[in-house]
């Protein structure tokens, strides 16, 4: 599975992210930057939702949407069992630990039409840019069934 790595400060934030746009990750060939959100519900399903970075999240919307009964953040200490990541450093590519862990993943159907997206390889100092196909391709190969849903 291809991919280009860049080296860099901590983004913990789509906002940390969006400093360095222009920089090392571009948005004019096609480029693709996401939000990852680890969320659960009442009844202690887990869910990594991985969204265009700038789409706005209505989780009450999405809990009817997904029948899920009132999603909200997991706790960093959930998160880390779960996902092995800490916050800051979520990403589809934790799906890695995720997939062992019951935890469904969710992706936003805008970045099905992406050239590329930029993710971070479970810490935020770096940043992988990848094809979606090669991304479907790492999910195959670890067994992580998702879907993709219109947000």
């Amino acid at each position: 599975i291809s991919y280009n790595l860049f080296e860099h400060v901590p983004l913990r934030t789509v906002e940390d992210s969006k400093k360095v746009e222009g920089i090392f990750i571009s948005t004019e060939n096609g480029g693709g930057h996401v939000k990852n959100l680890y969320l659960r519900d009442k009844k202690k399903r887990n869910i990594l939702l991985v969204a265009e970075q700038d789409q706005a999240i209505d989780l009450k919307k999405l809990s009817k949407n997904l029948n899920f009964s009132n999603l909200s953040f997991g706790s960093p200490e959930r998160l880390m069992q779960n996902l092995g990541v800490r916050p800051g450093a979520v990403t589809p590519l934790s799906m890695i630990n995720g997939v062992n862990n019951n935890v469904s993943l969710f992706m936003d159907k805008a970045l099905r039409n992406k050239t590329v997206i930029y993710i971070h390889p479970l810490v935020n100092d770096r940043t992988i840019e990848m094809t979606i196909e090669n991304l479907e391709k790492f999910f195959s190969k670890i067994g992580v069934n998702f879907e993709w849903i219109d947000l």
